[in-house]
């Protein structure tokens, strides 16, 4: 609001100094000073090129913006309307000088011819011409005391109406500064209300009455179902609904599965666009989705469980107490931590081989943090890699103990992993594996 004021008034300022620039030199005619330009948001130029004794239109270009002036802008429209009457006033009277000033050279010229004409004897007599030159001379400043009269009025005029916008101003912000306390009173006294209200944290509703869409398999344990099977879940309306598997039963229930391995019927060597949508049949081998697995994660806050199984009948697990993927935007990076369990904390081996905070990284597309390759192209595989892994789940399923490239399903904290470090041993092989994930404030 001030600036938009002193580029106002910056413009009177300009009309002030146009109407200060007219001045008579000795000759009797009028010359205009230049105006300079005060406010760098206002600029005020020729709208062409202008010869001499030519009248200049000029262009003032201001700031975009829409302001309510007040009604005295009125007067000063007329007072603007007075000035272009003078400034035409002015132009006849420079007109009118330049005739009387030929008059009186003429007039010289003739009262020195006459004198010389007296001297030799001739009578020396006033034409009516002389008479009519001081008539006009006279006209000439009886006007030109009226236009610096009226100069002065408007003078006056523009300065009142400066005075006024001032107190308009001051007013304006001043009712502006009284609103806004009474809003931000307002709105401490609603907060303050409301801190009143919600002291107490609200309770969990038990009721599977108030369920409407269930957003993950935890719901439908609510709802009373226990058995494990494939469900419709809603995690987003925005997003639609679609289907998952639902183990019920095992550890309280509620587990909602985003990967499954079981027996190696399906290539997890795909694109990025294969893993953005997920692949696979829920009832067997897939993974659930990129997009479906950040969806889930974003409503609500979750726990992931790794139940990992190899060749020789031996189980573990990796419990891990925040799971977290962003959006395709974000390249699905993975946030993951508070580890329990007895499978070892794989996704956090080292500063080295650490996963959290990786993006995702497919065989066509590399995000990975290793400088000269893919490592998704190179383990077959699509993963959150570090540069490259202490950790893949997504790896080569093998059917028994292999040799070579370390390819295949991979957890470096495996109980007998440190047989494998000479790369001639033979690699560890997983018979199962699931990933599945459930609200962190779940209660069987």
């Amino acid at each position: 609001m001030q600036r938009i004021m002193v580029c106002v008034y910056s413009l009177l300022a300009m009309v002030l100094l146009y109407s200060d620039s007219v001045d008579v030199d000795a000759s009797g005619l009028l010359e205009k000073a230049p105006v300079s330009d005060t406010c760098p948001q206002v600029r005020m130029k020729p709208a062409g090129q202008c010869k001499d004794e030519e009248e200049c239109p000029y262009q003032i270009t201001l700031p975009p913006l829409t302001i309510q002036l007040p009604k005295q802008f009125r007067m000063l429209e007329k007072t603007m309307k007075e000035l272009q009457n003078l400034k035409e006033t002015v132009r006849q009277l420079r007109s009118i000088c330049l005739e009387c000033r030929e008059q009186a050279d003429m007039g010289l010229h003739k009262d020195s011819t006459e004198t010389s004409d007296k001297g030799r004897g001739d009578v020396h007599t006033r034409g009516p011409g002389n008479d009519s030159s001081g008539i006009a001379i006279r006209d000439i400043q009886v006007k030109m005391s009226r236009m610096a009269t009226s100069l002065k009025n408007a003078r006056g005029q523009i300065n009142t109406m400066q005075g006024r916008l001032d107190e308009l101003s001051h007013q304006s912000l001043g009712k502006m500064e009284a609103m806004v306390i009474s809003k931000v009173e307002n709105i401490t006294s609603v907060i303050s209300r409301l801190n009143n209200t919600c002291s107490s944290q609200c309770p969990v509703l038990a009721s599977p009455a108030h369920i409407r869409v269930p957003s993950d398999c935890s719901d439908y344990q609510v709802m009373g179902q226990r058995k494990n099977g494939v469900y419709q879940i809603t995690p987003d309306p925005k997003n639609g609904t679609f289907q998952v598997f639902c183990d019920m039963e095992s550890y309280g229930g509620g587990w909602t599965m985003v990967q499954q391995r079981i027996n190696g019927s399906l290539n997890f060597n795909r694109s990025w666009t294969d893993y953005k949508k997920g692949f696979g049949d829920v009832h067997g081998e897939f993974w659930l989705g990129n997009d479906r697995i950040h969806l889930l994660t974003k409503t609500r806050d979750m726990v992931l469980r790794i139940e990992l199984e190899d060749f020789d009948g031996v189980r573990e697990y990796a419990k891990y107490d925040m799971f977290y993927v962003a959006n395709e935007f974000l390249k699905y990076r993975l946030s993951v931590s508070g580890y329990s369990g007895t499978a070892g904390d794989a996704l956090h081996f080292s500063k080295s081989f650490n996963h959290d905070q990786k993006f995702f990284t497919t065989p066509d597309k590399d995000n990975d943090m290793y400088p000269s390759g893919n490592c998704g192209n190179y383990y077959g595989s699509g993963w959150w890699f570090d540069a490259c892994m202490s950790a893949n789940l997504n790896g080569k399923y093998y059917h028994k103990k292999y040799k070579g490239k370390r390819d295949g399903i991979f957890w470096s904290t495996w109980h007998n992993m440190t047989s494998e470090y000479y790369p001639t041993n033979y690699r560890q092989a997983f018979k199962t594996v699931k990933m599945m994930i459930r609200p962190k404030n779940y209660a069987p």
